[in-house]
């Protein structure tokens, strides 16, 4: 594997060679910054052998935005990945909270005592699914300020709240330990001119390379600037899938790329490294298009699972010559499988013994099932969970072995 900063410890200039995409300047305490040069690379081309992965990874992502098309509501399949790309997208910065924890939170919003708290990184993932629907909703176009907006809402109460939240840095930031610091992005005085080029570039009329390759060279352009002083990693690849949703005519943002930068850390950080000392663009590039490939055809995947899902139900309602109301229910499992008959009330306007035995009734359909451990009554559908969280909660046997839904796995090291 490639060795980085991170194997070394500390900024080592000898590891820039000639051919860096930027330029190294001395930092504070004896350290050298790095400023990226403006994009695009002046002197790289798209080479013969990523065509071919740069096609199946463009076939994938419209093959996708079909099926999306197709959904009876974009809620559907929109909600999950929000939520996965939320909670993995925060899991490669060290901050971690299952599907179940962010989904009780959402019911049920608990202010932490202290950072230490559990709750505190449910808040977290919780705001970044928050900046998330945001997007969905501003009118803003990719702007600096738009992104200035997503890092207000991400920072809002939690951990980095007094850290400028909504501005950009205007002190040195090292990544990693703050000694000994594994790289160093542009110093303060860089910052606006380097971001005032990457704005423009973002929004050009006039691409050099495919989309898909203009969002890749955009999210390490974001990164490596590192403009605020804490929650780059997230902001930026909130960016990344927005700007892949705009930037390749996609209806919704449906193509997210953390579940593979999670599961291949090192090598994202890799990567990324190597962009900025060896001008090894075609080896981020290549590792983009294999996450698109990879994310796109597990979306793929999961869509047609809960359209499977969702026609079943629809059957068992006709069968059973279920009301509207419980078609209500059921299309709002796909949205969040969890269930309180005390928040139906408010939102099918009726009373509280009219819910719980429209609940029960989805429960004897075998649709529904009590949730134990939790503090208020709570229903799930276990089928609808099991699809849209896979791969990310633990197994259904390790939950039914744990009573108590807010047990927190100790989470893995931070990649940054």
């Amino acid at each position: 594997m490639l060795q980085t900063p991170a194997s070394r410890g500390v900024v080592d200039p000898s590891r820039f060679s000639s051919q860096s995409p930027g330029r190294l300047i001395p930092a504070s305490g004896g350290l050298s910054a790095f400023v990226p040069h403006p994009l695009p690379p002046h002197d790289w081309e798209l080479s013969q052998e990523i065509w071919p992965l740069l096609n199946e990874a463009t076939n994938r992502l419209f093959l996708l935005e079909g099926i999306g098309r197709t959904l009876p509501n974009p809620l559907m399949l929109l909600g999950p990945l929000i939520r996965r790309e939320s909670i993995l997208s925060s899991r490669i910065e060290g901050t971690y909270a299952t599907p179940r924890q962010l989904l009780l939170f959402e019911l049920h919003p608990v202010e932490p005592r202290d950072h230490n708290d559990p709750e505190s990184d449910w808040e977290e993932v919780a705001n970044y699914v928050e900046a998330f629907r945001y997007s969905l909703e501003s009118q803003l176009p990719l702007s600096l300020r738009l992104i200035r907006d997503w890092h207000r809402i991400l920072m809002d109460g939690v951990r980095g709240k007094d850290r400028t939240p909504g501005e950009f840095r205007r002190t040195q930031v090292g990544i990693g330990n703050p000694h000994k610091p594994r790289f160093v992005p542009p110093p303060p005085q860089e910052i606006a001119e380097c971001l005032d080029r990457f704005e423009k570039y973002i929004n050009s009329s006039t691409p050099r390379f495919p989309p898909l390759i203009d969002c890749f060279l955009a999210h390490y352009q974001f990164e490596t600037i590192h403009p605020f002083l804490d929650g780059n990693g997230r902001v930026g690849r909130l960016l990344l899938s927005t700007m892949i949703q705009i930037k390749s005519g996609l209806t919704k943002p449906w193509l997210h790329l953390s579940g593979y930068f999670d599961r291949h850390r090192q090598l994202y950080v890799d990567r990324l490294f190597a962009v900025s000392a060896e001008n090894d663009w075609e080896g981020w590039i290549r590792l983009c298009l294999q996450a698109t490939v990879s994310q796109a055809g597990e979306t793929i995947e999961r869509c047609q699972n809960l359209q499977g899902a969702y026609r079943d139900f629809l059957e068992l309602l006709k069968g059973a010559k279920g009301s509207i109301r419980l078609a209500a229910i059921v299309d709002d499992l796909f949205s969040s499988p969890l269930v309180e008959p005390r928040a139906l009330t408010r939102r099918l306007n009726v009373t509280y013994p009219t819910a719980q035995k429209d609940v029960d009734r989805l429960c004897e359909l075998g649709i529904l099932e009590p949730l134990p451990g939790t503090e208020f009554k709570t229903y799930w559908s276990r089928r609808v969970f099991e699809i849209a969280y896979a791969g990310v909660e633990p197994s259904p046997t390790d939950l039914n072995d744990t009573p108590n839904p807010f047990d927190s796995p100790t989470p893995p090291s931070a990649a940054e």
